[in-house]
């Protein structure tokens, strides 16, 4: 490893790249760390500690504890990622809007358009988050002391202005750095809960109230979960491709065989992500309803955090949103269509809708274990708790779910990005013996 990582360095160009992106994830990083004026930090810490298995926590997973603290980074790059998912999905509804996704102009105005769209939901989402602080004021404690216009205004103008810097700054490493920019935004935040985690086992077992061989079992689990995540990330199912015989420049070429590489999990993390903004819909209209209600205490016990009902219900929808996703995203037709242009067959199927009826039948039954397993991943924090219930949430967070899914996916796209700068000066390649995926 010592020996790569002075192959790294003895290249110009990617030390000045992985210096740059290293430059600006710190800039990242001590944004998330300023707070907006007009806070009390004590009451709002306070508050986070109650919900930091609700929709508040998972948030603020993902601004690496930047929307705990009220800083001027809080809201993340979260409504860029909103922007882009919901630009995405008019795409397949809209034949103009999917059009312009596969044209290299229309692609350029597409992501103008998410742009415009990022500063009109981070100015709503920062006019939300002011009037949420506000809300959290009572009588024993106040969050926002002077709770009045000039602060809905400022606190809304600081988070939106936070949002559009680290766009950018994820395009600038995009552009001159190494990896891509705004998956590794979210995943130094994911990964900035992970000091803290290990402090808080380290205390646990400091102060004798965990055994040294449970503690083993947890670090040795964490282990086996990240594998089973790259193992669920790498997986791949290749359907052979023929090329017939072509005539080029008067001579002819011989047959050749190729394979299309489907992914067992095509729909990545999303599917996680929209189950739990799903999951905790039904809590919140219980807040609604009268606090002596049956429907308020059936939906509450029902939708627990800790539930085997919440788990089930969680892996269905995530099977459910798998589907659903790759559907909106993967068109068989359109493969179909290219390797009919390009002289391309499956052996034993007809070109055409055959091809496409049979590509469609493959990814749904490779569709079936990966949603399955990528709800098995999904629980397995919470499973975690059940088991071992003195476990921290900083902790179990890492034992699956979309922090775990999201860190092993941009780990493997950045390494690969590395290993192909080392295999182009005649280096080997990072993991020597990965056998990662892009170097073939």
């Amino acid at each position: 490893m010592i020996d790569k990582l002075q192959k790294i360095m003895k290249i110009p160009e990617l030390r000045k790249k992985i210096l740059f992106t290293l430059g600006i994830l710190f800039i990242c990083r001590v944004g998330a760390h300023i707070p907006l004026p007009g806070i009390n930090l004590g009451a709002l810490s306070y508050f986070f500690e109650q919900a930091q298995n609700s929709l508040f926590g998972m948030f603020d997973m993902f601004t690496g504890g930047a929307f705990k603290k009220a800083a001027i980074f809080a809201l993340g790059i979260m409504p860029y990622i909103s922007a882009s998912i919901i630009i995405q999905l008019l795409g397949s509804v809209f034949p103009t809007i999917s059009k312009m996704q596969r044209d290299e102009d229309g692609r350029r105005k597409i992501t103008q358009y998410t742009r415009y769209a990022t500063v009109f939901l981070a100015a709503a989402q920062g006019w939300g988050v002011a009037k949420f602080l506000v809300s959290m004021n009572s009588d024993k404690m106040l969050v926002v002391p002077n709770p009045s216009m000039g602060f809905y205004l400022m606190t809304m103008l600081t988070l939106a202005t936070g949002t559009i810097l680290l766009m950018w700054l994820g395009e600038q490493i995009t552009n001159k750095g190494i990896g891509s920019g705004i998956s590794l935004i979210i995943t130094l935040g994911i990964l900035a809960r992970f000091p803290m985690a290990v402090i808080e086992e380290f205390v646990q077992l400091q102060n004798g109230n965990r055994e040294i061989v449970v503690e083993l079992i947890l670090w040795v689990g964490m282990l086996g979960a990240i594998s089973a995540v790259v193992l669920l990330t790498q997986a791949i199912r290749k359907i052979s491709v023929h090329y017939a015989k072509r005539q080029v420049a008067g001579r002819s070429s011989a047959n050749q065989v190729s394979h299309i590489p489907l992914k067992l999990n095509m729909a990545g993390v999303m599917p996680i992500i929209f189950a739990q903004s799903i999951m905790f819909f039904p809590n919140t209209f219980a807040q609604f309803l009268p606090e002596e209600s049956i429907a308020r205490e059936w939906i509450i016990r029902l939708f627990d955090y800790s539930s085997y009902s919440y788990m089930g219900i969680y892996m269905l929808v995530i099977i459910f949103f798998t589907y659903f996703y790759t559907a909106i995203t993967f068109n068989p037709d359109d493969v179909a269509n290219n390797l009919k242009q390009s002289g391309g067959f499956i052996p034993g199927i007809k070109p055409g809708k055959n091809t496409a009826d049979y590509i469609d039948d493959v990814v749904s039954k490779i569709s079936l274990p990966g949603s399955i397993f990528l709800g098995i991943i999904a629980i397995m924090p919470n499973i975690v708790m059940k088991i071992y219930p003195a476990v921290s949430y900083n902790l179990a967070a890492f034992f699956g779910g979309t922090s775990l899914i999201i860190l092993v996916g941009v780990g493997l796209d950045t390494l690969q990005q590395i290993e192909s700068f080392l295999l182009m000066h005649h280096y080997d390649g990072f993991l020597k013996t990965g056998k990662l995926k892009g170097r073939r």
